[in-house]
């Protein structure tokens, strides 16, 4: 029998002769079961996720009312397809989801497989709405892979470079970075500054009356968890509204609870037309979905949408368990408790190490970014490395992000124990030392 060290190992040659490089590992060993925050390997050494799946784990790894609703549902039947025969469960869903979305006008929801699915197909339903070409993202934005949405992503390498070309009609807007403003300007300029030349840009860039839709993530993921002033975002609301635009709020990192509310764009006071909606939607499974204003999710004709697997009634099970645990469990204030603790303790480190320049966070989703010194702000994506990959050698799955990969973002599990965030947090302490 070999060892499980010698298991690993096994796993980690096949891993490098069958599987491309082109798939990124943060950490370097296998799962073998995981509960909550915590990740077990087949070394059985334990790792506190700080990761989430990249956001996708609100509710934590193999919840039991979600391996329930999922059990249940394998036993009756895993897919009949729901363009060939309809069933509950996507029903049920859409419905909950027309019911916890923002905005009191009549709403309709339809599932797809990945975020970036959901992005595309946002896309495709606002061009069908206003009959118009043009799509606007933002700098530091990140909507996925696939080629329109590598178009719509701001980071050339490691996610576009050498893949183009990209689809046409695509262009990214000013997005506003507070940390970086411009020395010698108050916060209220720099925004006032950032809104003016977002207008400018559609006198210099691309028309408005060519444009579909603006979409937004209420707070940049990838691009290193950026969150813009609230003037900003209702100042893009208004400009949709004033030109017959569709605002699709990008929820996909920020939903279901990460941010201290249910969705993150309800920080903002704005009622997005459409929302984009995957991730921790369904605890792991893959599941995606757009939802929003009837009058334009109805337009499109039958076959138009959907996808051969889009809606998975198992993914749909561990979904509505999702939406009920978020409830029951009162995530969405837990997530504003787990990052005021998070935000501490990176404040006490930042007294400690000159390297840890800006702290962000909106409730549980929490970064802070790696500099040179506080008093200079240049980005030190050589520390932000060593760090991460201390954290992944020593029992603590983390993440960077950033366009300059100098940001350490948290997307801890918002079910995590007070043990688990203080064992996880002493953890980041040694790495960061």
């Amino acid at each position: 029998m070999p060892t499980s060290y010698s298991l690993t190992a096994q796993l980690q040659e096949k891993r490098a002769k069958y599987v491309p490089k082109g798939v990124s590992n943060g950490n370097l060993n296998f799962v073998k079961d995981a509960k909550g925050a915590t990740v077990t390997d087949i070394d059985n050494r334990e790792w506190i996720d700080f990761a989430g799946a990249i956001g996708t784990l609100n509710v934590g790894h193999s919840h039991p009312k979600v391996t329930a609703a999922v059990k249940n549902q394998v036993e009756k039947f895993l897919h009949p397809g729901f363009n060939v025969m309809m069933y509950e469960g996507y029903i049920n869903l859409a419905e909950k989801l027309c019911q916890i979305t923002p905005g009191d006008f009549e709403k309709q929801a339809i599932f797809f497989n990945s975020g970036a699915e959901a992005v595309e197909n946002a896309i495709k339903i606002a061009r069908r709405y206003t009959n118009r070409p043009a799509v606007v993202s933002f700098v530091r934005g990140y909507h996925g892979r696939t080629n329109l949405t590598m178009g719509m992503t701001s980071k050339v390498k490691p996610y576009k470079f050498g893949f183009g070309p990209f689809a046409p009609e695509i262009y990214q807007a000013p997005f506003p970075y507070l940390y970086h403003k411009p020395a010698g300007m108050t916060d209220e300029e720099y925004v006032d500054q950032v809104i003016q030349d977002f207008e400018d840009f559609f006198i210099a860039t691309v028309a408005p009356e060519m444009v579909a839709c603006i979409v937004m993530e209420p707070v940049q993921g990838e691009g290193g968890f950026v969150i813009p002033p609230k003037k900003f975002v209702q100042a893009v609301k208004q400009f949709c509204e004033s030109h017959g635009i569709v605002f699709v709020a990008d929820e996909i990192q920020t939903g279901f609870g990460r941010t201290g509310k249910l969705f993150a764009i309800e920080h903002f006071d704005v009622i997005p037309d459409l929302i984009t909606v995957s991730k921790s939607l369904a605890a792991g499974l893959p599941l995606s979905g757009v939802v929003g204003k009837t009058d334009i999710l109805n337009v499109a004709d039958p076959g138009e949408l959907g996808g051969t697997y889009a809606g998975s009634p198992v993914a749909c099970a561990a979904a509505l368990a999702v939406i009920d645990i978020v409830s029951e469990e009162n995530l969405v204030a837990k997530a504003e408790i787990i990052g005021q603790t998070i935000e501490a303790k990176l404040q006490t480190l930042r007294t400690k190490h000159d390297f840890i320049g800006d702290i962000r966070r909106l409730g549980a989703m929490v970064a802070c970014e790696i500099v040179e010194g506080q008093g200079n702000k240049k980005p030190n994506k050589i520390k932000t490395a060593q760090i991460t990959k201390f954290a992944n050698e020593n029992g603590l799955l983390l993440l960077s992000a950033g366009l300059k990969s100098n940001v350490i973002r948290f997307l801890a599990p918002l079910v995590i124990t007070d043990e688990e965030l203080a064992t996880g947090l002493a953890i980041l302490e040694k790495a960061f030392e």
